[in-house]
């Protein structure tokens, strides 16, 4: 054992914080998961504790540590985090107020002032749709509606960045990340003086942006002083833990769903509501295009509160197929990126009669995440991105096999499950590391689209788009 070298990833999610023990083969040698929870304190807002972060971060490390995992093999951490959120903090890194995720949607108004100020041009260099919920939008936000707090604040942190210099790393991001923020050109990787002035807050608020793997310092976790590197936004570090290069890709699913595609270089502006990201790296040295659906998971549960149900009961209802008299769940809970770009969408069902029973609402919420998570599929090829066919399917919310069937047939595409959940955390890992290598795992099974089902599935995914573009 004296020769192994690991690192431990941190993957700062929206729902959970997963910390892993990752060798320089991908091996994880032991992992734990701590969950926390987003706030609504007014319809619209999603909004999250980040010192709820922090614990469960210090409580998951310790766990891993005291599961028998190697700790003195460990040479470094890495971190992989949710994105397009706003940290702001004082100088002594206490947030002036809770965090803005990503799945906000009070910046409805913002983004369209910004989409007008700013102009499409500018836009297509900064990769993304003006949407709520970035922290350029949220920012302009604060500045309007909470003027005091802005000027409080020192910092205006991704949520991965703060985490890290919470713990004692550096202050700074890297291209990943900051070119989620809509106020970073992606094809250089460095921050935008006009998107930033458009703000209102001042620059000085933003850090230095470096390279994903520099050192970012020391840090305290599990009770160890321990070298950490900058890390990656979520999506970027799964593309280096699962070893892509151009030309490749995967939709994930997890609290929402995304489509990846590797490109070789920063083209093709913005449409069909997909965004454009830099990969984990140096700036300007590798790019994806994505469509990003935000309502997968959090939608699916969403609706299982409402129906007092549990996932495994709603994937069962599933047993009879999709019936041409169940409702339709429109799953737009949080509003939508891609391919909608609109924060005012709400979520329904369409077609409720008095011979609607349960397991029919069941399966129709089920349904509807995956027509979510088919459309983004079909935004990114639209886009002119090419995904590879098979295409891989991987997250946590993939693992039952008749809710990846249902996507394939929505999506029209075969499917060949990865079984990569851990993706994003071995890509935290990895950049601590300093390698490039592709986990083993995977599956030889494809998910063919069953042909019987897709004429109506298409009639049902095209009602409804219909009901969502008629609001």
């Amino acid at each position: 054992m004296a020769d192994v070298r690991a690192a431990l990833g941190v993957d700062l999610g929206t729902g959970s914080v997963k910390v892993a023990w990752v060798d320089d083969q991908g091996h994880i040698g032991a992992k734990a998961s701590r969950a926390y929870e987003l706030s609504s304190p007014r319809p619209g807002w999603a909004e999250a504790d980040p010192s709820e972060w922090l614990s469960a971060t210090q409580a998951a490390a310790e766990e891993v540590a005291s599961s028998g995992a190697d700790l003195n093999a460990v040479v470094g951490v890495g971190f992989s985090g949710q994105m397009h959120g706003l940290v702001l903090c004082d100088e002594n890194l206490d947030p002036v107020r809770p965090a803005i995720t990503w799945a906000d949607t009070r910046a409805g108004h913002e983004a369209a002032e910004m989409e007008a100020a700013l102009g499409s041009d500018t836009l297509a260099a900064l990769g993304s749709p003006a949407v709520s919920g970035f922290a350029a939008t949220s920012l302009r936000w604060v500045a309007t509606h909470e003027p005091d707090v802005l000027a409080k604040a020192r910092y205006a942190l991704q949520p991965k960045d703060w985490l890290r210099a919470r713990l004692g790393g550096a202050i700074v991001t890297e291209p990943s990340d900051a070119t989620g923020t809509l106020l970073a050109d992606v094809a250089t990787g460095t921050w935008n003086d006009d998107a930033i002035a458009w703000t209102g807050a001042k620059r000085d608020l933003l850090p230095p942006i470096v390279g994903s793997g520099a050192d970012a310092g020391q840090l305290h976790l599990a009770g160890r002083a321990v070298p950490c590197v900058v890390g990656a936004a979520d999506t970027a570090a799964a593309i280096a833990g699962l070893g892509l290069s151009t030309g490749d890709g995967f939709t994930a699913v997890g609290s929402g769903s995304q489509t990846v595609s590797i490109v070789d270089e920063p083209s093709g502006g913005i449409a069909r509501g997909t965004h454009l990201f830099a990969k984990a790296g140096e700036p300007a040295s590798g790019w994806y295009r994505i469509g990003a659906v935000q309502n997968a998971g959090i939608a699916l549960r969403r609706a299982l509160d409402w129906l007092d149900a549990t996932p495994a009961q709603a994937n069962d209802a599933l047993g009879s197929g999709v019936q041409p008299s169940d409702p339709i769940f429109v799953p737009y809970v949080a509003g939508e990126r891609t391919p909608f770009v609109d924060a005012g969408l709400r979520g329904a069902w369409i077609g409720l009669g008095l011979d609607t029973d349960r397991q029919a609402m069941l399966r129709s919420v089920v349904e509807g995440v995956a027509h979510a998570v088919a459309l983004g599929i079909g935004a990114v090829l639209e886009a002119g991105a090419e995904l590879p066919d098979p295409l891989p399917l991987i997250g946590g919310g993939t693992v039952d096999a008749r809710f990846r069937q249902l996507i394939a047939d929505a999506s029209g595409r075969r499917l060949v499950p990865s079984d990569q959940p851990d993706a994003a955390v071995v890509g935290a890992a990895f950049l601590a590391l300093g390698v490039a290598k592709k986990p083993e795992g995977g599956s030889a099974v494809i998910v063919e689209p069953n042909g019987a089902t897709a004429g109506l599935l298409a009639e049902r995914q095209r009602a409804l788009v219909d009901y969502v573009q008629a609001r």
